[in-house]
């Protein structure tokens, strides 16, 4: 009597996966930087409070326990997100060349660096610049925000003080419109266009303190 071909399972054997199961062991996994990633461009796309935890799970294409594997739920990958936006600011004002020398030469490097931080990390920006303080994540992002422009506030009421920065000008008004010029880069600076981080930095520090004026 001749072998058989067929290929299935010996008898007996115990049964394989189904075929749904197979697609799923081979659907690409997600790390916690891509769930974190894809969340922060959902919360952007559709706003903190109006995206649930179904939308997630469907924009990553996976079951809401297996993003709960990596966090415990939305408001966790909100504070990450926005940690990471205000520590990347924050880094900026510890550096040596906004701590030491001329007022004027600090301010700058802070302002230049601000807009490294958002270039570098665009889409935590984004999401921290929509916070409302809903929540009290988002109310101690707040804080943090407000922390940073009293910072900011500090170096101009020092170069006024000083003599290097005109003595009519409001320390906090100043801050908030450099920064505020600044925070308007979100709503159209995209990475990879015709101008780099460090030349969209220049270009701001440039109408920030010298102006569009040509004396």
């Amino acid at each position: 009597m001749s072998r058989s071909t067929a290929s299935g399972p010996p008898p007996g054997s115990p049964p394989g996966p189904s075929a749904s199961a197979r697609r799923r062991a081979g659907r690409p996994g997600h790390d916690a930087d891509s769930v974190l990633r894809t969340a922060v461009r959902v919360f952007n796309e559709r706003g903190y409070d109006g995206t649930s935890m179904e939308d997630l799970a469907r924009a990553l294409g996976v079951t809401k326990s297996a993003i709960y594997h990596h966090v415990s739920g939305k408001s966790e990958l909100l504070r990450q997100s926005l940690d990471r936006a205000l520590d990347a600011l924050f880094a900026v004002t510890r550096e040596p060349e906004a701590t030491s020398g001329p007022v004027l030469g600090r301010l700058e490097h802070v302002l230049r660096g601000s807009v490294l931080a958002l270039a570098e990390e665009l889409p935590h920006v984004t999401l921290l610049l929509r916070v409302r303080g809903n929540t009290a994540v988002e109310r101690r992002a707040l804080e943090r925000r407000r922390e940073f422009d009293r910072f900011v506030a500090d170096l101009v009421r020092e170069g006024v003080a000083e003599g290097a920065i005109r003595p009519d000008v409001d320390p906090d008004v100043a801050g908030r419109l450099l920064f505020g010029m600044v925070n308007s880069l979100v709503e159209w600076y995209r990475p990879g266009g015709g101008l780099d981080a460090e030349g969209l930095a220049s270009q701001v520090a440039v109408v920030a303190f010298e102006g569009l004026r040509v004396d």
